[in-house]
C-alpha cells in the first residue's frame, strides 16, 4: 500500500503545496495518482481545476451513505484523479463522532476498492486540525508526512504534533509512519539553519534530506490554478518536489 497522507495544523507551512505537487510529481512518473481532498477549505481540488458543487460530491457521501470513492474521482489536468473537499465536510464531526468505525471509514474505503496500492498510490491532503478527518487520514496511510516551515513557531508546532501523534498511537497499537519535510528553506538565514537543527535533533532520522526551498514560482503557481510542474517545470520549486519524491521512493516510503 502507498497512501501518504499530508499534516499539520499551522497554516502557511506548506501542505496543500506539498501534498498537491507531490501527487502531481508522481503523475508525471506514470502512476494513477489519486488525490484526497480531505480540507474543508478545498484549496488542493480548486488548484487543481477541481470544484465539488456539494458536500456530496466529497467522501462527506462515503460517511453519510457508503458511497463508493471510485464514484466521486474526477480527472485533472494535471494528470491526478482527485476527491474534491466542499466547505460541507466541516460537519462530519458534529454529524458521525470519532467511534472508532467513523475514524477508520476511509482506511475500509480504500482498502474495499485497492486504491493505495503499488500501481495507484493516494495523496491525502489532511483538514488542518485533529478531528474526524484528519483522524481518518492518519488510520488509513503508511506513511504521514508533516511539512515544518524553517520558522521557530511551526518547529514548535511540529514538537506537538509529534506529541498528538504518540498519543495516537496507544490506540492504533503501532507506531505512525512520519516524516518531517522543511519547506520555505533557505540556507543563507540562520533561521533555517536553526529550525533544520532543533528538527534533527528532535526527530533524527525523520527529517527528510530534501528540502524544499524557498521559491518564488512555487508562490505564484497556486493563484494561477496550477501545479509547479504546470507553472515552471524548470523551477527550483519542481526539482524539490522532484527529488523529494526520489528520496521517498528511494527509502521505501512509496513503493
Amino acid at each position: 500500500m502507498t497512501i501518504i497522507a499530508v499534516f499539520n495544523q499551522k497554516g502557511g507551512v506548506g501542505k496543500t503545496t506539498t501534498a498537491l505537487n507531490l501527487a502531481a510529481a508522481l503523475a508525471r512518473s506514470g502512476q494513477t495518482t489519486y488525490g484526497i481532498d480531505l480540507d474543508p477549505q478545498a484549496q488542493f481540488s480548486s488548484i487543481a481545476g477541481i470544484i465539488a458543487n456539494s458536500g456530496d460530491e466529497t467522501v462527506l457521501s462515503l460517511f453519510q451513505r457508503n458511497r463508493p470513492l471510485n464514484e466521486l474521482v474526477k480527472e485533472s489536468s494535471s494528470g491526478i484523479k482527485i476527491i474534491p473537499a466542499h466547505s460541507e465536510l466541516s460537519k462530519v464531526d458534529a454529524l458521525f463522532g470519532k467511534g472508532f468505525n467513523v475514524v477508520n471509514r476511509l482506511n475500509t474505503g480504500l482498502k474495499v476498492e485497492n486504491l493505495g496500492n503499488k500501481t495507484n498510490p493516494v495523496i491525502i491532503d489532511c483538514c488542518p486540525m485533529i478531528g474526524v478527518l484528519s483522524l481518518n487520514a492518519i488510520f488509513a496511510c503508511d506513511c504521514l508526512i508533516v511539512p515544518i516551515s524553517a520558522d521557530y513557531l511551526s518547529a514548535k508546532g511540529a514538537v506537538q504534533i509529534d506529541k498528538t501523534l504518540k498519543a495516537l498511537e496507544q490506540v492504533l497499537k503501532r507506531r505512525v509512519n512520519r516524516r518531517y519535510l522543511l519547506t520555505r528553506f533557505d540556507g543563507r538565514r540562520n533561521m533555517s539553519v536553526d529550525v533544520l537543527r532543533m528538527a534533527e535533533e528532535k526527530f533524527g532520522k525523520d527529517v527528510c534530506h530534501t528540502r524544499i526551498a524557498e521559491n518564488v514560482s512555487l508562490a505564484e503557481s497556486p493563484a494561477l490554478n496550477k501545479t509547479i510542474f504546470q507553472h515552471a517545470p524548470s523551477s527550483r520549486g519542481a526539482h524539490d518536489y522532484d527529488a523529494l519524491l526520489e528520496e521517498l521512493l528511494n527509502d521505501g516510503t512509496i513503493e
